[in-house]
């Protein structure tokens, strides 16, 4: 079980004349080019409100209003979506947030107050999950079931490499001009509409369906992934945000904050390429031993030892990130109804958020230690929530590996 490919659902286009290599790579590197914005958002906005507001904490607030808003239009939007065209209505999304951004951009470059700038990021951050939960429902129809996990674990490599690059970048030409940096970042976070393929197959779910207002139930396991993917959102924010503050417990410059994130996202680059080489479907307890030792390496940064151990437990929490990553986005497509799989996703990319707001608010409130607990209580349930899974599928003798 452990070793077969993995076997997503089929729908009536799936093996129309966009499958072609040319489109599934334009889609990948929309993919990678789509979280452009959001990593280089703490940066870029705490840039733009310093010479505003005199303090470069008002970014963090900027980047708390976009996420609150994304998580807030995330479910009413993806299905406001149902109606239209998904590629048309995906590029729709993007433009929109493009907008935003650009607007973000302008206000900064007159030096609006801070409501101004806030508004902007409200409109931009409103659309981030339902043009993600849209964006990955597309992949369906370029790509065969039997390798779903090579394309996502190469889409999850790209992703990595724009969530390291994009800080630097924005640091780099953040220090020469902030709103050269803002123009850059909405210039790449408008990638996906130029990128993404036009689908032919990819149609509006049926007006039928629409008129009766019927959905079709989820399946209760779908949401134990759903907490899964917000407890290990919440371990990377441990990392990511708590940088500076891990930089400075060991008596290092602030500076020296890059390392931490530097080592959790070399640990994810290599992860995506081994699922990408690797291209199978993890079994039930594979998945629970990915959790197991994810939260075991996360343990490693709540010890006082040398640098050294630190570092080490953030490189192995990123080795496993793509692959349960990639699970999560395999376990929905095979579990949610394919009138609400688009809404699925969405809610895997909102409850993500809803883990960095989780352990980024312990962060401020409470310091660091009791963020890293925090996340890694989340990790423990999560961990005893897939061994309960894989218990239940044993007992029932399945032979399908997402039940």
């Amino acid at each position: 079980m452990d070793h077969s490919p993995a076997e997503g659902p089929q729908t009536p286009g799936d093996r129309g004349p966009s499958r072609s290599r040319a489109n599934v790579l334009r889609w990948q590197i929309g993919y990678g080019t789509f979280g452009v914005p959001q990593a280089a958002a703490p940066i870029a906005f705490a840039l733009i409100a310093l010479p505003i507001t005199g303090s470069a904490e008002s970014g963090a607030a900027l980047v708390f209003a976009m996420t609150a808003a994304q998580i807030l239009g995330s479910v009413p939007i993806t299905r406001l979506g149902e109606r239209f065209g998904p590629v048309g209505y995906l590029r729709t999304l993007i433009a929109f947030r493009t907008l935003g951004l650009i607007a973000v951009t302008i206000l900064a470059a007159v030096s609006s107050p801070l409501i101004y700038l806030m508004i902007a990021v409200v409109v931009a951050g409103l659309v981030n999950g339902a043009a993600y939960g849209h964006m990955r429902s597309l992949l369906n129809h370029l790509v065969e079931p039997a390798g779903m996990p090579r394309a996502l674990g190469i889409a999850a490599t790209l992703n990595e490499v724009a969530f390291a690059s994009s800080p630097v970048l924005a640091s780099v030409l953040g220090a020469w001009s902030p709103v050269a940096a803002m123009t850059v970042v909405s210039i790449l976070g408008a990638g996906p509409m130029l990128l993404i393929p036009s689908i032919p197959e990819a149609r509006p779910t049926p007006a039928a369906t629409r008129r009766a207002g019927r959905r079709s139930p989820v399946p209760g396991t779908v949401w134990i992934w759903l907490f899964a993917s917000g407890a290990t959102g919440a371990a990377i924010a441990g990392i990511e945000v708590g940088a500076v503050s891990f930089a400075l417990s060991f008596g290092l410059n602030p500076a020296w904050a890059f390392l931490f994130a530097l080592a959790l996202c070399i640990g994810s680059v290599l992860g995506g390429i081994w699922v990408s080489i690797r291209n199978r479907m993890p079994g039930r307890w594979k998945v629970t031993t990915f959790f197991a030792i994810t939260t075991a390496a996360f343990t490693l940064l709540l010890i006082d030892g040398p640098i050294a151990v630190t570092l080490a437990g953030a490189l192995v929490v990123g080795w496993f990130l793509p692959m349960l990553d990639t699970f999560y986005l395999l376990a929905l497509d095979a579990l949610a109804p394919e009138d609400r799989r688009a809404e699925m996703f969405a809610l895997l990319r909102t409850t993500n958020a809803l883990g960095i707001m989780a352990t980024s608010g312990l962060l401020a409130l409470f310091g660091l230690t009791t963020a890293l607990f925090g996340a890694l209580g989340l990790l423990v349930i999560a961990t005893a929530l897939a061994a309960v899974y894989s218990t239940r599928g044993r007992r029932r003798r399945q032979t399908v590996p997402l039940g």
